[in-house]
């Protein structure tokens, strides 16, 4: 939601003039202009542009006895125009809303695209991954899986263009993948390191 006016998040020092859409073909573009006051109190006005897709969570499936991790590869055209090698990540499952409450959202998500039917998810934390441009929160969650929660082949929603590969890894390799550049995933490296810190992994 974009406000104009008195800003009424609870920020005095921040007062929304206008906001332009930009674009809205694939997800929002908006141009904001606002005023801020500083803290030496002088007063600027700004204009930042966000681009809002909504929110989205993530989760990271685990098999603690085996010590493995269950995470997806497929193709991301933005990483592939900035330089990285061929575009293929090495993921958490993860998706949009799309108006669901973020553990509903997580749970089909991980089924679509791992095949697994999750039950008890631990919610670790939530985070804004691109504040200064992106408006989009993630909420972070973990969850056992094993064989007997695998209920489809997974490899997400063909007709929305997904074509994703079940990655099973040690959870010790993909700590090293990390180190390596071979896991460059945001959201991924901060699950992973969160299992090896205070989760299902820690020591």
């Amino acid at each position: 939601m974009h406000l104009t006016g008195r800003d009424l998040r609870g920020n005095p020092r921040v007062e929304v003039l206008d906001v332009e859409l930009l674009a809205s073909s694939w997800y929002v573009l908006r141009k904001n202009t606002f005023t801020y006051r500083h803290r030496d109190g002088r007063v600027t006005t700004e204009s930042r542009e966000t681009y809002d897709r909504g929110n989205g969570a993530t989760i990271l499936l685990y098999d603690a006895a085996r010590r493995t991790v269950l995470l997806t590869r497929q193709f991301r055209f933005p990483a592939y125009v900035n330089d990285h090698p061929d575009g293929m990540l090495l993921e958490a499952a993860a998706g949009l809303l799309d108006g669901d409450d973020p553990e509903t959202a997580i749970r089909r998500e991980a089924a679509e695209e791992t095949g697994h039917t999750v039950g008890d998810v631990e919610h670790v934390f939530d985070a804004y991954m691109s504040p200064g441009s992106i408006t989009e929160r993630l909420s972070f969650y973990a969850a056992p899986y094993s064989a007997d929660s695998r209920t489809s082949e997974g490899g997400g929603v063909a007709g929305e263009g997904e074509d994703i590969e079940v990655v099973e890894l040690d959870f010790d390799k993909a700590l090293t993948l990390i180190e390596q550049g071979d896991i460059a995933d945001a959201k991924t490296i901060m699950l992973l390191q969160w299992a090896a810190l205070r989760g299902p992994f820690r020591s």
